[in-house]
């Protein structure tokens, strides 16, 4: 099948090709990200350092236009979280995001996965206590995320609950519970602590178990910034397309694969492809837009932010693509939030004929940046890798202070900036009476929203 019309692809691609591996910053950019600066939580210091690295990075690449766009924010923060089990040792613990501060010491309950029988089991004695809940769905039965199941347990009456994190090797990582889709459900129906897997084992353990945890945690309005840079185009350059991903971390985290990976991927395509221009000549067709999105870790307050400030008045981009944790897996294509763009797409990908597939989200995924788009009725994509099967297993971290530097694969990323190039290039120049329609209603894609609340979304 044919490329879009525009330049002489197969010398173009062999350009895009060689940049993206032998002109790489990539070792670069996760040394200052995650080495230099490391934990970027949005609001603090180090992540206005991360911000202005990215802005000078953007302009240095030789782009039309690069802006930091700052925008006020309720910055989540903690300073203390300790729990010990009475007459016991202490636990290894972490406050979920969102937390408010609490102390409390009670008899532990353990509920199992949460479910209604579960709980109707021990009713008598959630008054009070505190809940102990395994993060993973019960085996063999509809599932159920755990922000519901924990609503359920504070409706039960639980003072608090501590959450026992799936992965093994006295690992935890940082956890949210609320529902971005549910403006009433923004954060932690109850208290909740994260613990690992063998502490939860060993109060299982323990009869009687009695657990006291103190946590101290604030809110308070603080400044952050999306930075923005912009490839002007050539044919239709009052049409858009979005390329991004977060910059932020949680809390202790230096955020290689979560999402220094995504931040360089889109920085790396920003050179690429502001370099193609300036040495080969070779402009896009409509106008390209780079973005780090600032916040994702706190609700995607940063993208939410874009959307707002460039497309509120109801324009449009043709598409926005979301990069996150790109080090967990080799890219095999991409997952559009509405059906209308499949076949687009895909004929992009015949075209650059390395076998990758375009698929259709069963629902609007709530899971990073992408979903501000998608809930305004925007067309906007992530892409398929570790998400949906295949992950790497040296690179199973995101929320955790081992997901460092050494867990960017820098070849992958070589692979995730060439084909990001010749992809977005490439859609920059389909004609436009070639492009389906424009998104969905903002009212179907609310609709959408509402009704999938409650439901883990279906990532394979």
């Amino acid at each position: 099948m044919s490329p879009a019309s525009g330049p002489d692809w197969a010398a173009t691609d062999r350009w895009l090709f060689g940049e993206a591996w032998t002109g790489a910053c990539i070792s670069q950019h996760a040394h200052q990200l995650c080495d230099i600066i490391g934990p970027r939580w949005s609001g603090t210091d180090a992540e206005w350092r991360t911000i202005e690295y990215i802005h000078q990075q953007l302009r240095s690449c030789g782009l039309d236009e690069v802006a930091i766009e700052e925008f006020d924010m309720v910055c989540w923060a903690w300073s203390a979280a300790t729990a010990h089990i009475m007459d016991g040792p202490a636990l290894d613990v972490l406050p979920f995001i969102g937390c408010p501060s609490f102390s409390h010491k009670a008899p532990v309950v353990d509920i199992g996965h949460g479910t209604a029988r579960e709980i109707a089991a021990v009713a008598d004695r959630l008054p009070g206590a505190i809940a102990l809940l395994n993060m993973s769905y019960a085996p063999f039965s509809t599932p159920v995320p755990h922000a519901y199941r924990l609503r359920d347990i504070a409706a039960a009456g639980a003072a608090a609950a501590a959450v026992i994190d799936p992965k093994s090797g006295e690992r935890r990582e940082y956890h949210s519970a609320h529902d971005v889709r549910d403006p009433d459900f923004v954060a932690p129906p109850l208290p909740c602590i994260t613990i690992t897997r063998e502490a939860g084992a060993r109060l299982r353990r323990t009869d009687n178990a009695q657990l006291a945890i103190d946590v101290t945690t604030s809110q308070q309005t603080q400044r952050s910034a999306n930075v923005h840079g912009v490839l002007h185009g050539s044919r239709w350059p009052e049409e858009d397309l979005v390329l991004g991903g977060h910059h932020d971390t949680v809390y202790g985290t230096p955020g290689g694969n979560d999402n220094g990976s995504g931040t360089i991927a889109t920085l790396e395509t920003a050179r690429v492809l502001a370099r193609l221009r300036r040495e080969a000549d070779t402009s896009p067709g409509r106008t390209l837009h780079f973005v780090t999105y600032a916040a994702e870790e706190q609700g995607f307050l940063g993208s939410f932010e874009y959307v707002r400030r460039h497309y509120g008045d109801g324009t449009r981009p043709r598409l926005a693509i979301n990069l996150d944790e790109l080090a967990a897996g080799h890219m095999k294509g991409l997952v559009v939030g509405f059906d209308h763009l499949r076949d687009l797409v895909q004929q992009q990908f015949d075209s650059m004929e390395d076998g990758l597939q375009c698929h259709v989200m069963s629902q609007l995924d709530n899971s990073s940046d992408h979903f501000p788009f998608l809930v305004a009725g925007i067309d906007a994509a992530h892409l398929w890798r570790w998400r949906f099967r295949g992950r790497h297993a040296d690179a199973d971290y995101h929320h955790e202070s081992p997901d460092s530097a050494d867990k960017l694969n820098v070849r992958e990323l070589k692979d995730y900036t060439a084909q990001l190039s010749r992809l977005v290039l490439r859609l920059s120049h389909v004609a436009p009476e070639q492009w389906p329609q424009l998104g969905v209603p903002a009212a179907e894609a609310k609709a959408r929203v509402t009704a999938e609340r409650g439901a883990v979304v279906r990532v394979y």
